[in-house]
Order: C-alpha cells, then structure tokens, then sequence
C-alpha cells in the first residue's frame, strides 16, 4: 500500500482510503505517471471525459469550472472544442492570482491551440488571469479526486482546495445549489460508500465520470452555503497568499 500522502494526518480515515487508491492504480497498472500524493492520472481519462461530456447537464453548459490536474485535460479540451469557457485555479493557489480563464474565441484569434492551452503549462501561460471577482456564474464544476463513492463521497489528495473554492464560490453566488459536481476517474478509484465519509463541510458529487460509464449520485445531502473560516488551517493562509485579504473582505462585506 502507499504511504500516506503530503497533507496525512488532517483526517485519518481518509489518509487510508487515498493510500489505498493510490496503491490500487499501481497495482493495476492504470495510473500514469507518479500518483502518490497527487491527483492522478489514469489510462483512460479521455475516455471518462467522453462519457462526462454526454449528460445534457454538461450539453447546456456555457461557462465551466475544473480543478487544474493532468487528469482533467481531456475534459478542458472537450469544453473548448464545445465552445465553453473554462476556469481553472492556479495549482495550488499558490500565485498572487487565484484563477485562469480559458475563453475558446480568444484563444483562436491568438492562434494557440486548445490541446496547449488545456494542459497546466499551457493554461498558466495562456490563460487570461482573474480574481473570483472577475469569475461568470458557474453552470457545471469539475473537481478532482482521489478515492470517490457511488453516494456522491470524495476525497482529493488531502490540502482542502476543491472545498475552500467551492465555499468561496457559494458565498459569491456563482455556484448554487442546482449547480452540477462532477469528477473524472478511473473505476478503481470507486470506493465503498461509507469508506469516505461526508462532512459538512463537503460538497457531494453528482457525476461521476470513469473510463467505463457514467455514474449519477443522486445525492439529496445538502450543500455547505460558505466558507466556515474557523475551520481554515493556518497552513492553508500561509500557502494561499490572497486568502486572507479575500477572508477579510467577505466577512466585512457580509457584517450588517
């Protein structure tokens, strides 16, 4: 089995479960690259992203948010190709702007290609920089995961991203409750339903992308509102170097 990963000791039981994966996709020899301690990727994505792209939900959308990983290319590519706008954090969020947006008419009147402008590099070269100020209502997200179950649980590699920009994006208004949460993953990522465990501050997937199918949640637990700042680790403002100034500017913009 894997060891633990980078951020392990933030929730044991789900360091378990990542390891497990993570030691499942080598053992079955679908993961491509390293995957310890990161969002993988998998044989098969594209195929995942096949499958993603085919639920009316995602047919409908014209503005789309996915997490950053290689993993999740093949679903940036198709939304360029289908004519959405895409936004996309920095990895990490480790730069003084948090987002990239992707906007497939520029893109071509620039002459780059959507296959570049997909990939990390390509997106944090090409990509226009914006504040979540500056981000359009989202009509699909797609998060990234390392251990997922068929009840709409996920784990992603431990550092709390996915949930703090979903927090974020809630308070702003630009995701709601109707809004869709997908993943894309490999099958062996599929995990028992009571192996992940859904907190409050978690936000249930919807879909769930695979090489093999595509899988509908149908998760009725409610969503978290905000951001619960108290629950923020102080590891998370140190590494996020505008989390704090966005912290202080929501809770004075939401004081009566």
């Amino acid at each position: 089995m894997a060891e633990p990963g980078r951020w392990a000791g933030r929730s044991p039981t789900k360091d378990v479960i990542r390891a497990e994966v993570w030691g499942r996709l080598v053992a079955a020899g679908v993961g491509i690259g390293p995957v310890h301690d990161m969002i993988p990727t998998f044989a098969g994505a594209d195929m995942a992203a096949w499958h993603l792209a085919q639920h009316p939900a995602w047919v409908a959308a014209k503005v789309v948010k996915t997490n950053p990983d290689h993993a999740q290319t093949p679903i940036r590519i198709r939304a360029l190709y289908q004519g959405k706008v895409v936004y996309t954090p920095v990895p990490y969020l480790t730069a003084e702007f948090p987002y990239l947006r992707l906007d497939p008419a520029l893109l071509t009147e620039q002459g780059i290609s959507f296959e570049l402008a997909s990939t990390p590099q390509g997106f944090m070269q090409h990509g226009q920089r914006v504040e979540f100020g500056d981000i359009a209502p989202l009509d699909f997200c797609v998060v990234g995961s390392v251990a997922v179950s068929r009840a709409g649980g996920r784990t992603g590699k431990g550092a709390g991203f996915a949930d703090l920009e979903t927090g974020i994006f809630r308070a702003l208004g630009l995701v709601t409750d109707a809004t869709p949460m997908a993943t894309t993953v490999h099958s062996v990522q599929l995990v028992p339903d009571d192996a992940v465990v859904i907190e409050g501050h978690d936000t249930p997937l919807d879909l769930i992308a695979t090489e093999a199918g595509l899988i509908e949640t149908h998760c009725t637990l409610s969503r978290p509102g905000g951001v619960d700042w108290p629950r923020v680790r102080p590891d998370q403002f140190a590494a996020i170097p505008f989390l704090a100034a966005l912290r202080d500017r929501m809770m004075a913009e939401s004081r009566p």
